[in-house]
């Protein structure tokens, strides 16, 4: 056998193998879930919390919590949290809703917390649809507001585009989840291996509330361009909101993502006359010619 064919055959090999490996083991680089006990009590200082179980149709138990504000709620938001740990760690971000007076319910996915059930794509998708059902009887869309955060901006967008809430807010949201993983693996065919392409941007295009990205202009895991594309997919309903050097996990220790929150969940934009203002102006790039 030539030895340049020997050396074709071992790169083959070599490389199915890896694809192999990766298919198989993504569930465990994507995801980093905290478990919790059954008997596991949450306690947040200064927070009214009520913890719900939900028994979805195969079996598995969805976990959650819902903070309470202190005042008349104006709605509720549906926070979907990103890849790692557990809602145990994550509820103290609920404060940063609950002080607008909204209700604040957050869910761990399968195998987060005192989540169970067998994880993929299409069953979290499927169980947030129930938790968004859920929602929808007690109280109108238009005042279920969805948030995702990193990994949970797919879903997010997923249930915006499937439903009809007040508003969507993707906070350091991806473009899909196939493009962010191909920046690890730029040779590897991901398009066929990923089981959670997750792809935001088709999904966004069916979206019909205001969508509201938030991003930071130092992100190194999900660069800050990725939010300037997913502008583009629905512009005339979308906003971005840049975080001068916010990283990936720091965003809520600037004032002004606490000022962007702040204006979201409580301007009420009027609409503009665009008949009185200078939309339609043309400017001219040809020099005018002055005859004597």
């Amino acid at each position: 056998m030539p030895y340049w064919l020997h050396i074709c055959i071992v790169i083959f090999v070599a490389y199915v193998v890896i694809s192999i490996a990766l298919y198989y083991l993504q569930d465990y680089m994507l995801f980093k879930p905290e478990k919790l006990p059954k008997d596991f009590e949450f306690y947040y200082e200064n927070q009214d919390i009520k913890e719900y179980n939900l028994e979805t149709r195969d079996g598995a138990i969805i976990n959650g919590l819902l903070f309470k504000p202190k005042t008349e709620s104006n709605g509720v938001v549906l926070y979907l949290k990103g890849n790692s740990k557990s809602i145990k760690g994550w509820g103290k971000f609920a404060v940063d809703f609950t002080r607008h007076g909204y209700n604040v319910l957050m869910v761990d996915y399968r195998g987060f917390g005192k989540s169970t059930g067998r994880r993929s794509q299409k069953a979290i998708k499927r169980d947030l649809q129930v938790i968004y059902n859920k929602l929808k009887e007690k109280t109108t869309e238009d005042r279920i507001v969805l948030y995702g955060r990193s990994l949970g901006s797919g879903f997010a967008a997923k249930l915006a585009s499937m439903n009809h809430p007040k508003m969507l807010i993707l906070d350091a949201p991806y473009y899909s989840l196939t493009k962010v993983t191909a920046r690890y693996a730029p040779f590897m065919p991901l398009s066929i291996l990923i089981k959670y392409p997750l792809p935001t941007y088709k999904w966004l295009k069916y979206v019909e509330c205001p969508i509201h990205i938030i991003h930071g202009t130092n992100d190194k895991l999900i660069p800050y361009k990725t939010s300037i594309k997913l502008s583009k997919v629905n512009p005339k309903l979308t906003k971005l909101y840049t975080v001068i050097g916010g990283g990936h996990k720091n965003l809520n220790n600037f004032e002004s993502y606490h000022e962007m929150i702040h204006d979201i969940l409580n301007n009420n934009p009027e609409k503009i006359d665009l008949s009185t203002t200078s939309i339609h102006v043309k400017h001219s790039s040809k020099k005018s010619s002055n005859k004597a």
